[in-house]
This record gives C-alpha cells, structure tokens and sequence, in this order.
C-alpha cells in the first residue's frame, strides 16, 4: 500500500507530531481495536472447521458497524475469490427489503448471526422476532454480543452458540474482531491474510515504517484546515470498494462529527464516497468549480489481475474513438482516474493524495481498512473530539425507544 500525497504539507515542529503519536500510543492501551491484528483466532477457525457443510447462506442480523465492515470486505473480494457460501445481511426495518431478501434465501439452508453489542438493537432485534416465529432452532443461530448482555442471557437459554465481543471495541471499530471475522471466515475468506495485512500497517506506523510520516502529515492537514476543507471526498476507482466507501462514511462521520471535548464547538469533516469513472460525470463538476471546501481521496487499484480488452474493430460514425481499440480496460480505468487527478491538480487549490492498494485480495483490504482505522484515530486526537462514542446516535435510539414504550401502552 502506498500513499502519495499533493497538497503542502503543514509546517509543524517535529516534538508536535512526536505528542500525537505519543497520544495515540496511550490509547492504544485502552481501545481494543489497535490489537485486533494480532488477535488469537482460533476458536472463530474450529468453529468454521466444524461447521454444518449443508449450509449455503450465511445471513448477519445487525446494523451500521455491526454490518458494513464485514460486507465491504465481501464485496471487495467476490469478483475475484468464488464466495464458499453466500452472505447477506439484514439491516434495515424496511418492510419491502425484509421480504426482498427472505425471498433469496433458503431457511433451511441458512445460518444466522445475530450481532449486537449491546444485546437490545432495535433494528436487529425485531428482524430477529420475525425470523425466529419462522425458524425456531437454536442451531440456526449464532450470537455475537457483549458477556452477560440481554442477548447473551437469552442465548444461553436456548443454548446457542455465542461469541463475546472484545473489550474496547466500539461497533465501526469491529471489522477486523470477530463480528467482521467470523461470517467472513464461514463464507470462505482467508482472515489470517485480512489481519497480517492490518498488522503491516500497524507495524509500520508504531515502528517507524513508511506510512508514519505520511499517516501523521495526512492528520494534521485534516485537523489544521477541518474548518475550511470539512468535506472530505473519497473517489474510489473500482466498484469492488462500493461497500467499503459506506463503511468509511459511517467511521469518519460517527467518529469525527462532535462537540469537542470541554467545549460547546461543534466540529467534523463531512465523509462523501464517489465511485469512479460513474461518479467523475456528476459529482466531478461540484469539486472542479463549486465552493472550495473538498479535499479528495483517490483509491487506485495497481494491479486488477485481470486482462479484459477492447476489442480492436472499427464502429460505423465511431471511428474517432478507435483509440480504445486493444486497451485493456485496467489500463483504461488508471488513465481516466490519472486524468481527473491531473486536471483537479491544475486547479492548484484543491487538496489532493493517492492511495494505491496492490490487488484485489485480503491483505491489501486489511491494510486499507486498519490505514483508516488509525487515520480516524489521528485526526479525532487533534481535533479534540471523542472518537469514540456517538451521543448524538444514542439520543435517536431514546427516543425511540419512548416512542415504542408509548405505543405499547396506547395499544393496552
């Protein structure tokens, strides 16, 4: 993984980045998902070796981080790795999606995780009521929540299998603990290359190696000018990170956007995901000559292993686009990402980086997904919010959850 950067870096002195790595070397100690990467993964393994060989869908009962995480990964790997079994995922009270998706699966044929931290999601819960009229058996189900949770206590009453969530683990934190790890591991994904390469990232940055510098310059930018750049866009090019760009929007936005801690400010950077070339006819026009309040991202894939070309013939009234005759449509997707950063350079006033993952393949996911984790991490320190709790979330599900106990009452 590399990353180029193509803004001006801001001018600090070196004992102001040597404090914030010494921040995030403090809460490292008390924030689970800094160790995930060299976490003991052998019980999500045994439980895979031993597990029901009839079954073809994996389906995740959960919501936002309880979800995105291990579906991004999915997704980025699905068009070149044949999945060993299908994996869906239940995340909306949407009545028409709930039966859009029952009408794709099996029952029979089909395992349920059901994930949540706190054990008493509104969402996951009552997807779970209705599935469980339907299939009552606890071997359909696996749990995965916190020790002694609401969730939990049932679990064990049905004598379900359950897995805990580990301490210090906030939900768009989890991708990489065993909520991520466990229906990726049963859909075939190989997670020991996933969490090697979220620990090359890891190892590079608290021991000196390449991405430190870049990963500490990156956030303090971020951090210097999160009044004047708050928009950060991030331009994916290649529609493997469709899910993954969700999955960053709901990191940066519900870790970022805060009262800063001891003050009554308001602060964040607002998250975009584009998808590449689709989105380079639209929202391209709003960063080129809109307000100048967008800093981009741009995620390059080097090598998509894959030598699909045009084929080299001549269209009647087309002759002039002849020049895509016998490209391969890897070389094709790289030139059009390389010309939109080319012409976002001339702008001069637009703040720009590249980030270049290898291939399409576990490690280099793992990396790009732990690179965000700590950038999100970085910046949070500096612009002095807690990363990692989500007040303004909590205050929808109170009231929601005394809207619910209201109408429980009217309906008595």
């Amino acid at each position: 993984m590399k990353n180029r950067i193509h803004f001006n870096i801001c001018e600090r002195q070196e004992d102001e980045k040597a404090r914030l790595f010494s921040a995030i070397e403090l809460e490292k100690t008390t924030i689970g998902y800094y160790n995930l990467p060299e976490q003991d993964i052998n019980g999500i393994l045994e439980y895979v070796k031993e597990f029901n060989s009839d079954i073809e869908n994996i389906v995740v009962l959960g919501i936002g981080g309880s979800s995105l995480g291990a579906k991004a990964v999915y997704e980025f790997l699905k068009p070149v790795k044949t999945p060993l079994r299908k994996l869906y995922f239940f995340e909306s009270t949407d009545p028409l999606n709930i039966m859009d998706l029952l009408s794709k699966i099996e029952l029979e044929k089909s395992h349920f995780l059901v994930i949540s931290k706190s054990g008493t999601t509104v969402e996951t819960i009552s997807i779970f009521k209705y599935l469980y009229l339907r299939q009552s058996s606890a071997s359909n189900y696996t749990f995965i929540t916190d020790k002694e949770s609401a969730l939990d206590k049932f679990a064990k009453d049905i004598e379900a299998k359950t897995f805990y969530l580990p301490a210090g683990v906030g939900g768009r934190f989890s991708v990489l603990s065993v909520v991520g790890l466990l229906p990726l591991a049963l859909c075939g994904v190989n997670i020991k290359e996933l969490l090697s390469g979220a620990n090359r990232v890891k190892e590079s940055f608290f021991n000196d190696g390449y991405l430190k510098e870049s990963l500490l310059n990156k956030a303090i930018f971020y951090a210097k000018y999160h009044t004047t750049y708050n928009i950060n866009c991030l331009f994916a090019y290649s529609e493997t990170l469709r899910y993954f760009s969700e999955w960053y929007v709901q990191l940066w936005g519900e870790s970022l956007g805060k009262k800063q801690c001891n003050s009554a400010f308001h602060v964040g950077v607002t998250p975009i995901g584009l998808i590449g070339p689709k989105d380079q006819h639209s929202f391209l026009q709003l960063i080129v000559e809109g307000t100048r309040d967008k800093s981009i991202t741009f995620i390059k894939i080097e090598d998509f292993q894959n030598e699909l070309t045009v084929p080299d013939i001549t269209l009647p009234h087309l002759e002039s686009l002849d020049m895509l005759n016998g490209i391969t449509f890897h070389d094709l997707i790289t030139m059009q990402s390389d010309s939109v950063l080319e012409a976002l350079k001339m702008q001069g006033d637009i703040p720009l980086d590249e980030i270049l993952i290898e291939k399409v393949d576990e490690d280099s996911i793992g990396q790009l997904i732990y690179y965000y984790e700590l950038l999100t991490s970085l910046v949070g320190q500096l612009i002095n919010v807690n990363t990692y709790n989500q007040p303004g979330v909590e205050s929808g599900k109170i009231i929601l959850k005394n809207k619910l106990q209201k109408n429980k009452k009217v309906k008595k």
